[in-house]
């Protein structure tokens, strides 16, 4: 396959290793869930990993009771879960990036994630897509397309769990030139066929193999208030395939060294390239018939 040229004129990168964590954080415990992000911080920088990702809400935990439960323990981007993360972030050189459940100056709360590196906070995200008891516990959805940052190891976009799941979203991460998407989820556990791989992880090799490229997710593990999670952590490479052990419900932290420079080649052989075959003017509906989700009228 031909090489596609840089998008920019920035120097070549070498591989980076890339650490997702998989931790099991609890409602109600706000210093011990920073005490578990840093432990598996500094393992994951201990093994020479420069990109480290976090689970969704990892700052706080999952299952909420209702939203007066959510709105003590959601954080202002100033606060002190961030403080420690942008410290984090400055004392081992790293690039961050977790789920938080943000305190907007609105005073709405927001399943939110963010990107930190040494020189501090560089993009925030607020999940469009809301799961379930999510639509309940007082949780706002964002409305902003996902960011993708430009980090001294390449292009970086990030969204939450359920945002994953629309190829549409996801699609424009990877058209505004992300090289490696970044998701903090918690997929709950869920039954499955013997021998099969647990769905979630089937759709994010999709997402990383219909856009050529890299995705990393950090999977929750543990039980929390009875509800069991899945603990499918997981980096995948640009044609689709996990690069790294799944090390289902344990407490881990999974890396993997990547070249993240051949996410910039969509080519799929001689003739094809995953975004340049793209027909967009095909896909919308034809005029007088409904968008997608749309109800027909009698």
């Amino acid at each position: 396959m031909t090489q596609h040229p840089p998008r920019s004129a920035a120097p070549e990168r070498t591989a980076v290793t890339v650490a997702v964590c998989q931790i099991a954080p609890q409602v109600g415990d706000a210093e011990g869930n920073r005490r578990r992000i840093r432990a598996a911080v500094e393992e994951a920088a201990d093994r020479g990993a420069r990109i480290v990702v976090l689970p969704e809400l990892a700052n706080t935990g999952y299952v909420f009771t209702d939203a007066d439960e959510l709105l003590a323990a959601a954080e202002p981007l100033d606060g002190p879960t961030l403080r420690e993360w942008e410290a984090l972030a400055a004392r081992r050189d790293l690039v961050i990036v977790s789920g938080f459940a943000e305190l907007g100056e609105d005073g709405r709360a927001y399943n939110a994630a963010v990107l930190v590196d040494a020189t501090g906070l560089r993009a925030a995200y607020r999940k469009a897509h809301l799961w379930n008891g999510e639509k309940t516990w007082g949780f706002t959805p964002g409305d902003a397309p996902p960011p993708v940052v430009d980090t001294a190891h390449g292009r970086i976009g990030f969204m939450v769990c359920y945002d994953l799941e629309f190829p549409e979203w996801v699609r424009l991460a990877a058209l505004a030139g992300a090289e490696l998407l970044c998701g903090p989820v918690n997929w709950p556990l869920y039954p499955r066929p013997e021998g099969e791989r647990p769905g979630e992880v089937v759709r994010v090799q999709a997402d990383a193999a219909v856009n050529r490229m890299f995705v990393a997710v950090a999977d929750r593990t543990g039980t929390e208030r009875g509800q069991d999670w899945l603990g499918g952590s997981a980096i995948i490479d640009a044609d689709g395939y996990p690069v790294a052990p799944l090390r289902l419900g344990e407490e881990a932290v999974v890396t993997a060294t990547l070249d993240l420079t051949q996410a910039r080649n969509k080519a799929i052989s001689e003739r094809n390239d995953v975004h340049a075959d793209r027909r967009p003017a095909l896909y919308a509906p034809p005029p007088g018939r409904p968008g997608p989700g749309a109800q027909e009228q009698p």
